[in-house]
């Protein structure tokens, strides 16, 4: 490379920083399959926040006299409680659910566009007149409804804003607003564009189902979509003034409204918490699932973890077998599975049911816990799937994601007030012996997880969920980074690239102590003339991963007044 500063003769040593280790692969965070209060259906929806998933699916439901919250509001708080950042939420419901709709009028009989909701179920409709106070006989803090203010014919500009159903006309809760918005596709601030007009659906069956687009502007509201926009393109001319006068009249008028058509709601006598039966859990049952998992099968979702509290492997095998499959298949989380129901405390039932698999992308925990409630305010039971999300979030905020996700320093449970059953040591042997990871407590130091056991079935590394995890971490960064040299020249400089980038990142695993030794071979011994003339570039990856101190051995020897110690 020249050297610009290069005027009179003499030695010129330049310095280049090669030393700097690439970031590891951005962890799209947990996954959780279950009922909710609202949201859209057997969509994968990402949220960031606790507050952001109760915006999105609720916190709380109405059912007979008593008001109740799903596992899914439990297992969120707990991850975003834990220092979770991401979480896929998928949501399960009972029967066909379709999402409610507004038409907003402009002067006269026009129709300016068409709001829809995001979320769908009955729940969405706020329609109805409103009472002098502007209050809405079917408004609750589950829909919403809608308001056009400062509509300007001359500018073609309007306020749009999205209330929560059950706000007046004094104590206007805002949800979103967008200011001066237009209905000019040429406009930098169109509705379609502000909004956004697409939203997704689903399509196929069983294992064929899939996630379709709809609409061409990504949707940023987090309520509602625009459809049937009745467009004035080029609404001014150049001058300032309106180019066709019937413009005009798309120009929604001021005022609110509410939304109607949305169908589906919760199943009369729905059963929640410690109550849920085999084909009753909140109101849905096992294989109201199955959409939901293989939807979470596309790798276009990203993430470590996965759980659907409220499914056990006692009576529900049929549904988790096609999560366990889709788990190993993908190779890059860990699926967290509940074995039996409340009612059953049986060691020997759990250690029974978890002999029936076989597989190391897979965990399971027992017993059932008792936790605080944040919907509720009140204490309530839910199977540990609930919680191992929020134990892997605090095992990576605190560690890595290659330290073992239990014992007192990264495996307590701070919300959780008891376990279900005390385990003695006998029972937590049988457990720990049979592949599944106890839950007990520990006096000064509350309920804590108590093992790291996946579901292999043979003795190998790959028995503890730390060495899995860690696994998962390498190779979606090596995945990443291959994925850059895909129909690069197969030449020894590629391959030189690749070492460079993949050799300093495994150096700083080995550092963070998650690895004892390491090499990655990419030569000519693994890429033959052959092997070049198929178009395969050949690696071989060898790990030596870090083991956990699990069985802590010290050895007390009494000896005699005026012994002499060992060295």
């Amino acid at each position: 490379m020249a050297n610009n500063n290069i005027v009179s003769p003499g030695i010129y040593i330049n310095e280049t920083d090669q030393s700097f280790i690439p970031d590891g692969i951005i962890q799209a965070g947990a996954a959780i399959v279950g009922p909710t209060v609202k949201g859209p259906v057997n969509v994968p929806q990402l949220v960031t926040s606790y507050a952001g998933y109760v915006a999105k699916f609720g916190d709380t439901i109405d059912s007979g006299s008593s008001t109740y919250s799903f596992f899914n509001s439990t297992a969120a708080y707990n991850y975003f409680n834990n220092g979770g950042e991401s979480l896929l939420v998928s949501r399960v419901v009972r029967g066909a659910y379709t999402a409610a709709s507004a038409s907003v009028a402009g002067s006269g009989s026009t129709v300016s566009f068409k709001l829809n909701t995001i979320s769908a179920g009955a729940d969405q409709n706020s329609t109805g007149s409103e009472n002098s106070g502007g209050l809405l006989a079917s408004g609750s803090k589950l829909n919403i409804r809608y308001e056009i203010t400062n509509p300007n014919t001359s500018s073609g500009t309007f306020n749009l804003i999205i209330r929560r159903g059950d706000d007046d006309t004094n104590n206007k809760i805002i949800l979103e607003q967008y200011n001066n918005v237009t209905l000019d596709p040429f406009d930098d601030n169109y509705i379609g564009k502000a909004v956004g007009t697409q939203y997704l659906s689903t399509s196929g069956t069983g294992a064929n189902v899939y996630t379709q687009v709809n609409g061409e502007y990504p949707t940023v509201s987090n309520y509602v979509y625009v459809s049937d926009i009745n467009d004035t393109p080029n609404y001014s001319d150049s001058l300032g003034n309106v180019r066709v006068s019937a413009y005009t009249a798309s120009v929604p008028s001021a005022g609110s409204g509410s939304f109607n058509g949305g169908t589906g709601a919760l199943v009369a006598g729905a059963l929640f918490g410690k109550d849920i039966t085999p084909t009753n859990i909140c109101g849905v049952s096992g294989s109201d699932y199955t959409a939901s998992f293989y939807l979470l099968n596309d790798t276009a979702y990203k993430y470590t973890s996965i759980a659907a509290p409220g499914l056990n492997y006692t009576d529900h095998s049929t549904p988790l077998d096609i999560l366990l499959t889709n788990t190993k298949d993908r190779a890059d989380s860990i699926a967290v599975i509940d074995l039996q129901d409340y009612t059953d405390l049986s060691v020997s039932s759990a250690v029974s049911t978890a002999a029936s698999i076989n597989n190391s992308y897979a965990a399971a925990y027992f017993p059932w816990l008792l936790a605080s409630d944040p919907a509720l305010g009140k204490l309530n039971w839910a199977p540990p799937s609930t919680f191992i999300a929020g134990v892997f979030a605090y095992n990576d905020s605190v560690g890595e994601p290659w330290f073992a996700p239990a014992g007192l320093n990264r495996g307590a449970l701070p919300t959780v007030v008891r376990a279900q059953k005390s385990l003695t040591k006998t029972d937590r042997d049988t457990l720990y012996a049979g592949k599944i990871n106890p839950i007990t407590a520990f006096p000064n130091a509350g309920v804590v997880v108590f093992g790291q056991k996946t579901l292999q079935t043979k003795a190998s590394a790959l028995d503890r969920i730390n060495v899995r995890r860690l696994l998962i971490n390498i190779k979606q960064f090596l995945d990443s980074q291959a994925g850059n040299i895909v129909f690069e020249p197969n030449t020894q400089a590629t391959r030189n690239n690749f070492l460079a980038i993949v050799n300093p990142y495994l150096e700083s695993v080995q550092q963070r102590q998650g690895l004892y030794a390491f090499k990655v071979v990419m030569d000519e011994s693994l890429n033959s003339a052959a092997v070049i003339d198929r178009n395969e570039l050949v690696g071989q990856v060898y790990l030596q991963p870090t083991r956990t101190a699990e069985f802590i051995i010290l050895n007390f020897n009494v000896q005699p007044t005026g012994a002499s110690f060992p060295d």
